[in-house]
C-alpha cells in the first residue's frame, strides 16, 4: 500500500475501480483514473516535479493543492497557465511542463 493509491480490492471504503484514462506528459504516455486531477495522475506515476522556477530553475510540483499558488501550472492541450491541482485529467490530454524566462530589464 502507498500513500497515493490503495488498490480497489484493499480499500475499506469499498470504492469501485474508475475508468482508465491515458494522457501524454512531455511526450510520455501515462495512465490514470477518471476523476483524478492532472496533479494526481502525475504524482501517481511518480512525477513529483513538473515545472522549474524562472530565477534558479528550482523544481516545482504540487504545493498548496487548492489552487491558491502557481507552483503546479502546466500547459494542457495548448492552453497555458492551467493549475494541475484543479483541472481533472481527460483521456487524451496533452500536458506539457511550463517554464517562462524572466523578461529582460530595460534601463
Amino acid at each position: 500500500m502507498t500513500a497515493r493509491l490503495i488498490r480497489a480490492e484493499d480499500d475499506p471504503i469499498g470504492r469501485k475501480r474508475a475508468a482508465a484514462l491515458r494522457v501524454r506528459f512531455d511526450g510520455t504516455e501515462l495512465e490514470g483514473e477518471a476523476g483524478q486531477t492532472i496533479a494526481g495522475v502525475l504524482m501517481s506515476n511518480d512525477i513529483l516535479s513538473w515545472r522549474t522556477t524562472s530565477v534558479d530553475a528550482r523544481p516545482r510540483g504540487l504545493f498548496c493543492g487548492i489552487g491558491v499558488c502557481f507552483d503546479c501550472i502546466v500547459t494542457v492541450n495548448g492552453e497555458r497557465d492551467v493549475r494541475a491541482c484543479q483541472r481533472r485529467a481527460c483521456d487524451g490530454d496533452a500536458i506539457d511542463p511550463q517554464h517562462d524566462e524572466l523578461p529582460e530589464v530595460k534601463e
